[in-house]
Formats: structure tokens, C-alpha cells, sequence
């Protein structure tokens, strides 16, 4: 058998590649034992996993804990500090991976603010998460829905003026001098009102009507103090009537020079607005910013902040606006961004380490954001990210200083970052003594073990990432390690079965890839494409190998050794693997379909569908847009254009463009998006005949068998909830004889209406023999069975899909009925440390009640309560414990 292409690649160009031999891919078949005796050393300098990454994140030993308090802290603090809190909050669900309750932090962030900087700068955080989704605002105009999101705000004319004139503008007050005063500049002379321009400032009051030799003139030069005479004269016409004059920028300035001499505070205050006015591009910001900060002009500091900040992340790729966010003294940046400087530069490093984690535009913002920070848990967040980019640069001595500060500060997660280093010098005894440390004061987390499996070797190496991925099994790398060594020991089918364990529930690019080795070395070259194509449609521009080759270009060596499909083909394997519920494998084929003349529309819309059920929504959206911009007629384009609509939270006006669709031409896509959305928006009971009506439209039109199949399915669902069992049953097996094998549940639960459990039982388990991911169907049967069966079932959802919360719930609550309440109570931890789930939370929180644990079902409710402010039995759950406290 010829030699596999590893060696080849880590060691060559990838320019290389097109000229190079196709060797690495073997034309005949031959076996695995062939194959070892030529590319062992290959595969393991192929399979030498890199340390997990320390996390920049906000990681707190007990993130429960911490959730509390900030909701505590939000029940009692002035409305002044929430925006803070709930930045906090984002930091924590952040650290946690949970990408839809950071975003609503963030929003709640916004929502609070009690600032225009602190609305300015959440405002442009959330337009910065929700880049890409500008089409969206577009869409809701069209639906007559005025959308805020992505425009800037005017909130110059929302500031108050105040009242800053000086009160000596009363007859009782003796002015010495004349009545007007003239102002020489150069040749000309402007003629004011002395006593209403003393009026404007303490200064001016003191010089035309004090002690000193101006206020018995009635001519004073002003040549030298910067002011020209257009400028005087506008503010001789300010003080009389307390309006500018319509006038060009360089004269506003030369005013508000004058007026920051003179502490003219609302001649200033005028100034900075009328300027604010003059912003309309990034320069426009960046020359005003410049004169803002020299002299201390908040205002307009915060109306380019806002134009700049607009303008994330391209305008960091600009010097002038680094230099302005670098170089601000702390007095420039409080006249900037007033009280949220730590949240500015929380957003300005985030921006920037997403760019370039290792640039030095990401150190200055860091160092700035250490700066800023005002209480302990900011700089723990500050001085750790700090140092994770100083250790990305290789700056370990400063990096250590920083991880040390962070530990001691209180963030545990920290002592990574210090082992990480301590290994480098060499010295791996001290790193597993920090862990050690750390371990024995605390209830050890997962992250803990797979930490410490870094410094030891051997079994001992493994048996810590064992219990790493028992504490946490949604950590990566001991999943990956223990397949990587599985196939330096040529236990490819072994090392496929690990692998799969967390592809099961987990879709990670960094595991396909290596799933992809191990197909090859199997010479299953059919499936190695599939799991390329599936990592290039989650990430177009993904590079294998340690980034040395890109993914396209492996697919592309891959497909001359497969046959290759027609679009008869493509359109049977899609069916099958739809069918048997085989999501990376339809999304795969439907990625090789698109190379073709196909509907280009229609097949985006699937990819969108099969993202989402593998719970990427960002990727899931990109492909919905795509649909949007290929379909191939304008009613078809408005039914994506619905589900856009849909998918982001706007169900009305996702049924405005579902009718819109009906009015051009009857299809099934459209009858079907009516009948979801309203199903899914209306508690009206009623409204069940008009989503029958509607399925039943979208099955009399033209459609493929994987849509026609979903549509019975949720006819069957609607007759169920309606009590219409034999309907139910019929469109559940209409459905099975076209594939859609997901209505085996349907017809399950119809059994068991029916007082079948037995029925019921089989009917899911014909869907477990079916299906290729079944966590959720071996959830379905358990509750068809009797307790030992379904604790069996259960076990093997967890072992399937450790995320799932209800076999936590439901062991964890028969053990509380055994009265093994602690027991019943450690179940529950073990899930609540991995995942932020409400309903794990409260009932933890229930049976801290039952136990009399006051305390501890009351900080589980608050932490809940950061999961859902809404949550209806949570909210009085935490009302009762609450009055219960001593």
C-alpha cells in the first residue's frame, strides 16, 4: 500500500500540494497493518494534541455563587450602578459559553444604563455581537417596524443644559465701568454688553466688574487671546440672547477656546453641542475627539466616542483612533467615557484580541483596562486577560506577575496560567503542587483535572482526564488526547468510538478534523469527506494540520480517491441520512449539492435547518441569508426573509411575510412558515383549526418527501393537542412511509394516549434502532417504561448527550423520594457545575428548602433568577425562601 500524506504535509509548503504526487491517498484497498508499517511516525507527529488554551476569561470557582450576588446586588444598588452589574453578569455567562444569556446581559447592560456613555458604549457592544445582522433591521422596516439597533443615537438634544450663567444680571448690582465694553482684535472693535457678558462666568464677572484694570476700560485688546473677531462677535450675541449664530466649525472652536479660558460654562456647553452637530465621518471624530479631551469637552468627547465606537472593529485598524484610545490619560478618558471607562476598555480589548490577541494595540488596552477597573472582581477579570496575552507574547516573567495578581485578587482560575509557567522553567512539580493547592480547598472542578493530567504522563495522565471529562464532559481536549493516543496505538476503531462520543453532543471543528484522520487511516474516504465538507460549511475558511493546509484544499485531494455522485445521487443519500437522522452527514451532502446547478435557495434553507438541530444558530443564520440572496423568485425570497424574521425574535413580522408570500403564489414553504409561526406565537385554542387549515394547504402543494414528512408530522402533533388521536395516527404514519423517522415519537405518545405504554415502548425503540443521534429518543422511551428501565434508558442519554438536564432531574428527584437528600442534592451539582441550567437550579433550590438549608436555596434562586428574571415558580420560589431568611 502506498504511504498516507501526513509526512509529506508537515514538512512542506502548501503551494506544494499542486504539484505534488497524490501518494498520501492509496487507489487500492489495503489494511490497517500495511498502513502502520509506513506512516506510525507520520500519525503521531499528525495526532501531537497542543495544551488547551487558558481561557481569557471571567472564570469563578463557583459561578453560582457569584450569579447570586450580582442579582442580589441588583435587588438593592441605585439605578446608577446596574449597567455595571450586569456587564459583570456577560462576563460570567461568558466564561461559561453561554452565548444567549451573555447577549442578554449585554442588552440588559444597555437597557439600565444610567448614562448617555454608558447607553453609547453597551449600544455599540451589542451592535458589534450582532454584526451580520443588519439585513434584519432592513427587513423589519419593510414590515413597517422602526428598528433602533444599528442607528446612532441623538442624544446631544436628550442632555440637559442646565443653567450655567453667573446671577449677576440684576439692577441692584454695581457696574463701575461703562455700560458697554469694546473688544479690540486687531482692526476691529466689537461693541458688548459688560454686564451681560460678565454674566457669562466668575472669571469674566471679576474682570469686567472686579478688581481689575479692564473693568474701568471701556476698549480692551483681546488681539492675543486667540478669539477672532467673527468669534467675539458671536459671543457678544450669545450673552444677550444665549443662542449661537449659524456659524463655521473653526469659529465654534475658536468660542470654545474662549470659553474654556474663561469658564463660560454654558457658552461651552452651546459650543460642544453645536459642534457635535459637525460630526459626520470617523476624521470629523478623530479631529474633534482630540480637541474634546484637550480640554475637557464631555460632550463632544462622548458624540465622537459614538461615531468611532459605530464604526467597530474596522476603525481600530486605523492609527489615529488607536492613538486616541492608547494615549488617554485618566482624566482624557473620564472626560470620554465619564464612569464607564472600564466598560469602554472591556469592549476595546475584547474588539481587539478578537483581531489580534498578541498585538500591542491589545496590550495598551488591557493595561488600560487594569487601570480602570474600581473593585476586586473587575480587576480579576482585567489583570487575568491581561496576562494571558502576555503569555500568548511570550512575556512570561510580566505574565506571571499578572496571573499571581489576578490568583491573589480571588480568581482561581488564574493558578492555570501560573502551572502553565512553572512547567515551561521546567519545573512540573510546582505546577501539580499549585493544583494541588488549589484542589484540596475547594470542591475540584473538571478544568482542575485536566489541568493537572498536563504535568503527569502514563496512566496516571489518563486517569486524571477521566475524571475531567466525569466533573465536566464538555471539555475538548481530553476526548481528543485519548483518541490521539488510541491511534498512535493503532486503535483507529477505537480511537473513531471516543471521538464520536463528543461529536455526539458537541460540534467541534478541532474534533472533526481529527475524525477526518481517522477515516483516512482507515482508507474510508467516503466518510473523511463528509466531515470535511462539514467543517467547511460551519467554517468556509478552516485550515487543518496545525493551519498549514486548508480545508478545501484537503477536500479536494480527498474527492479523487471517492466516486463521484450525480445530483439523482445526492438527492437519495440526503433522503437517507435525513431519514436515519444523520445531521452532519445530510449537511455534508447538501454541501457537495451546492456545487451543483442546483435550486441554490432551497438547499441553503436546508443547511439553516440541519445548523440549527446541531445548535448553531450563527452559522444557521448565515446559511438562511444565503437563501435570502439565492432565491429564485421574489415569493420564495419572502419566505426566507420570514424565517429571518422568525429566528430572531420579530414572530409577527415573520407572519407578514409568510402572507405576503401566499398573496404572489401558494407554495408549500409559505404555508408551512404560517402555520409554525402562528402555532408557536398564539395561546388561543382556537387558533389549532387555522394551523391544521394551513398545514393541510402546504401538503396540497408541491414539495420533496424530507418537507411533506415534517408537515405531517406537526399536523399530528396539532390533532394530538386537539385529542383527534386516530388523525393524529394517521398523519404520523403517512409520515413514516416517506422517511420521516422522527414521527415514531408522535405515534409513540398517540399509543400511549391510547393507555398503550407498551405500544408506545416499541414504537421508540423503532426509532432508536433508526436514528443515528437518539439521546433524545432514549429520553422519549423513559418515560414509557417502568423504573429500572428508565433509569436505564436514562443512564444512556447522559452517557449520549451529557447536556441533557432531565435525567439529572429525574435521578435526583427519585433519590429525594428515597429521602437520600444529599445524595439528592450532589446529583444535582454535578450538572449545575458544567451547565447554567434554570430548571436544575430550582429544584436544587426546592430541596435546599425541604432540607432547611435556607441560605443555599436562596442563593440558588437568585442564580436562577440571573438564568430568567421572568421565570413565574422561580420568582415565588425566591419570594417564599426569601421571607423565610433570618
Amino acid at each position: 500500500m502506498r504511504k498516507l500524506f501526513f509526512s509529506e504535509l508537515t514538512s512542506c509548503k502548501e503551494t506544494k500540494l499542486h504539484s505534488a504526487p497524490h501518494s498520501w491517498l492509496p487507489l487500492e484497498k489495503g489494511k490497517l497493518s500495511k498502513f502502520a508499517g509506513h506512516s506510525t511516525s507520520s500519525i503521531e507527529s499528525l495526532m501531537k494534541m497542543p495544551e488547551p488554551a487558558v481561557l481569557p476569561h471571567f472564570k469563578p470557582a463557583d459561578y453560582v455563587d457569584i450569579l447570586a450576588q450580582i442579582h442580589e446586588e441588583l435587588e438593592s444598588c441605585p439605578p446608577d450602578e446596574k449597567s455595571c452589574l450586569y456587564l459583570l453578569q456577560f462576563q460570567v455567562f461568558r466564561g461559561l459559553g453561554e452565548a444567549k444569556l451573555s447577549r442578554r446581559s449585554l442588552q440588559s447592560a444597555w437597557e439600565k444604563a444610567s448614562t448617555i456613555h454608558e447607553k453609547l458604549i453597551f449600544g455599540a457592544w451589542l451592535k458589534y455581537e450582532k454584526k451580520g445582522e443588519e439585513p434584519i433591521s432592513d427587513l423589519l422596516s419593510s414590515c413597517g417596524k422602526c428598528s433602533q439597533e444599528f442607528k446612532l443615537l441623538d442624544f446631544v438634544s436628550q442632555i440637559s443644559t442646565g443653567s450655567h450663567e453667573i446671577s449677576y444680571d440684576d439692577e441692584s448690582d454695581v457696574f463701575w465701568g461703562s455700560p458697554v465694553v469694546h473688544f479690540r482684535i486687531r482692526d476691529d472693535m466689537i461693541a458688548c454688553d459688560r454686564r451681560k457678558l460678565a454674566a457669562l462666568s466668575t472669571p469674566l464677572y471679576a474682570m469686567l466688574n472686579g478688581g481689575f484694570r479692564e473693568s474701568h476700560l471701556e476698549v480692551i485688546d483681546m488681539s492675543r487671546n486667540g478669539i477672532s473677531s467673527i468669534g467675539m462677535r458671536a459671543i457678544s450675541k450669545f450673552s444677550l440672547t444665549g443662542r449661537l449664530p449659524y456659524l463655521s466649525a473653526d469659529a465654534i472652536l475658536e468660542m470654545l477656546d474662549f470659553a474654556n479660558k474663561f469658564c463660560c460654562n454654558g457658552l461651552k456647553d452651546a459650543c460642544e453641542r453645536k459642534l457635535a452637530s459637525f460630526i459626520c465621518s470617523r476624521q470629523d471624530a478623530i479631529d474633534f475627539m482630540e480637541c474634546a479631551l484637550e480640554l475637557g469637552c464631555s460632550i463632544l468627547a462622548a458624540a465622537c466616542l459614538q461615531v468611532l465606537l459605530n464604526e467597530l472593529p474596522e476603525c481600530l485598524n486605523d492609527e489615529q483612533v488607536v492613538r486616541i484610545f492608547s494615549c488617554a490619560s485618566k482624566q482624557q478618558r473620564s472626560t470620554m467615557a465619564g464612569n464607564a471607562s472600564f466598560s469602554l476598555y472591556c469592549l476595546l480589548s475584547e474588539v481587539s484580541m478578537s483581531i489580534n490577541a498578541t498585538s500591542d494595540v491589545t496590550v495598551t488596552f488591557l493595561e488600560k483596562l487594569v487601570d480602570s477597573a474600581s473593585d476586586s472582581r473587575q480587576k480579576q477579570l482585567a489583570l487575568h486577560q491581561l496576562a494571558c496575552t502576555r503569555l500568548l507574547r511570550k512575556d512570561y516573567a510580566e505574565a506571571e506577575r499578572l496571573f499571581n495578581a489576578a490568583f491573589t485578587a480571588g480568581h482561581l482560575y488564574s493558578v492555570v496560567g501560573l502551572a502553565r509557567l512553572a512547567s515551561m522553567r521546567g519545573n512540573k512539580h510546582f505546577s501539580l503542587k499549585l493544583l494541588d493547592s488549589v484542589m484540596s480547598s475547594r470542591w475540584p472542578l473538571g478544568w482542575m483535572y485536566q489541568e493537572r493530567a498536563l504535568y503527569l504522563e502514563g496512566d496516571n495522565k489518563l486517569e486524571n482526564l477521566n475524571k475531567a471529562t466525569e466533573l465536566d464532559p464538555t471539555l475538548t481536549y481530553p476526548y481528543m488526547f485519548r483518541a490521539a493516543s488510541l491511534m498512535k496505538r493503532q486503535s483507529v476503531e477505537a480511537a473513531l468510538m471516543e471521538i464520536n462520543r463528543i461529536l455526539g453532543f458537541k460540534l467541534v471543528l478541532e474534533c472533526l478534523e481529527l475524525r477526518f484522520c481517522c477515516y483516512l487511516a482507515l482508507e474510508d474516504h467516503r466518510a473523511a469527506l463528509c466531515d470535511v465538507q462539514a467543517i467547511l460549511t460551519l467554517a468556509p475558511d478552516y485550515r487543518m494540520i496545525g493551519g498549514r493546509v486548508s480545508a478545501k484544499q484537503l477536500r479536494m485531494l480527498v474527492m479523487e480517491n471517492v466516486e463521484q455522485w450525480t445530483t439523482a445521487d445526492c438527492w437519495m443519500q440526503l433522503y437517507d441520512r435525513w431519514s436515519s437522522v444523520d445531521d452532519i452527514g445530510s449537511l455534508s451532502v447538501i454541501y457537495q449539492m451546492l456545487e451543483s446547478d442546483a435550486a441554490k435557495g432551497v438547499l441553503y434553507f436546508r443547511q439553516s435547518l440541519l445548523l440549527l438541530r446541531l445548535n448553531c444558530p450563527e452559522a444557521a443564520m448565515r446559511s438562511l441569508q444565503l437563501a435570502r440572496e439565492h432565491a429564485a423568485s421574489q415569493h420564495e425570497q419572502l419566505v426566507y426573509e420570514g424565517w429571518i424574521l422568525y429566528d430572531t425574535g420579530h414572530c409577527e413580522e415573520g407572519l407578514q411575510k409568510a402572507e405576503a408570500s401566499i398573496a404572489i403564489q401558494r407554495s408549500f414553504e409559505a404555508f408551512f412558515l404560517k402555520a409554525y409561526a402562528l402555532a408557536d406565537s398564539s395561546l388561543d385554542p382556537s387558533t389549532s383549526a387555522t394551523v391544521v387549515s394551513l398545514l393541510e394547504d402546504a401538503l396540497r402543494c408541491p414539495s420533496d418527501r424530507l418537507r411533506k414528512g415534517q408537515a405531517l408530522n406537526n399536523l399530528g402533533s396539532v390533532y394530538v393537542d386537539c385529542g383527534k388521536l386516530d388523525l393524529a395516527a394517521e398523519c404520523y404514519i403517512n409520515a413514516l412511509k416517506i422517511g420521516h423517522t422522527r414521527a415514531h415519537q408522535g405515534l409513540a405518545r398517540v399509543h400511549f394516549l391510547r393507555n398503550s405504554r407498551t405500544g408506545a415502548y416499541e414504537e421508540m425503540t423503532k426509532l432508536i434502532e433508526k436514528a443515528r443521534s437518539n439521546a433524545s429518543a432514549y429520553e422519549k422511551r423513559s418515560e414509557y417504561c417502568d423504573r429500572e428501565l428508565t433509569k436505564s434508558d436514562l443512564q444512556m442519554v447522559t452517557k449520549l448527550d451529557p447536556l441533557r438536564v432531565y435525567p439529572y432531574r429525574y435521578r435526583a428527584a427519585v433519590l429525594m423520594d428515597n429521602h437520600k437528600e444529599k445524595e439528592a442534592i450532589a446529583e444535582l451539582t454535578k450538572a449545575i457545575a458544567f451547565k447554567a441550567d434554570l430548571n436544575l437550579l430550582h429544584l436544587r433550590a426546592a430541596f435546599h428548602e425541604h432540607v432547611g438549608d435556607i441560605s443555599s436555596a436562596l442563593r440558588d434562586c437568585r442564580a436562577a433568577l440571573s438564568v430568567d428574571p421572568n421565570h413565574q415558580e422561580m420568582l415565588e420560589l425566591h419570594h417564599r425562601v426569601n421571607s423565610q431568611e433570618p
